[in-house]
């Protein structure tokens, strides 16, 4: 039992910079977001992206990501949990919000209007983007912290978290959906 722990333990550890930018993103980009990505083009008919995906909520969510981590960085040794570099850093909270975006490239081409819920895709986009980045980038890095029962941790995790801080960002009039 307390092997299991630890694993999952170690798994909110390593992606907590995901998460804090992801959820970050949407927060600050639904509070300043005026800004969006696709500077409201279409790709044919469709728009690019949509208005939920913004500059400032990219911006801000990289920034609340690098943040969290580096005040992980510095109680790391004190946890005895995985240190992680800039570079990590980096690519774990750009990485999220890049598979965000991707995500809702791919919602915008399906004809799928903003907000519409696409279960597993809307929860592990930003997994996705992040490993992504961190495999292209720091592969060393991610394949030493990110062991299979690491990522099989993650990946059972992360969506009924991300379920459950969508559900508390709709009730707290954060979001406009519950999901």
């Amino acid at each position: 039992m307390c092997a299991v722990v630890h694993i999952v333990a170690n798994a909110f550890w390593l992606m907590l910079p995901a998460y804090i930018a992801n959820s970050a993103a949407a927060l600050f980009g639904g509070i300043f977001g005026k800004t969006p990505i696709d500077m409201r083009k279409n790709l044919g008919n469709k728009r690019i992206l949509g208005e939920g995906k913004t500059y400032e909520g990219f911006f801000s969510g990289v920034f609340a990501g690098l943040l969290v981590g580096m005040l992980q960085e510095f109680i790391a040794p004190l946890l005895k949990m995985p240190e992680f570099t800039p570079a990590v850093l980096l690519c774990l909270s750009a990485g999220a919000l890049l598979g965000d975006i991707s995500a809702s490239f791919l919602k915008r081409r399906l004809g799928l209007r903003r907000g519409h819920p696409f279960p597993l895709l809307d929860q592990l986009d930003f997994v996705a983007g992040a490993w992504l980045l961190l495999v292209l980038c720091e592969s060393e890095w991610f394949f030493e912290n990110f062991t299979m029962p690491v990522a099989i941790s993650v990946l059972l995790m992360t969506p009924p978290l991300h379920l459950l801080t969508n559900f508390l960002g709709f009730k707290l009039h954060l979001k406009r959906e519950a999901w």
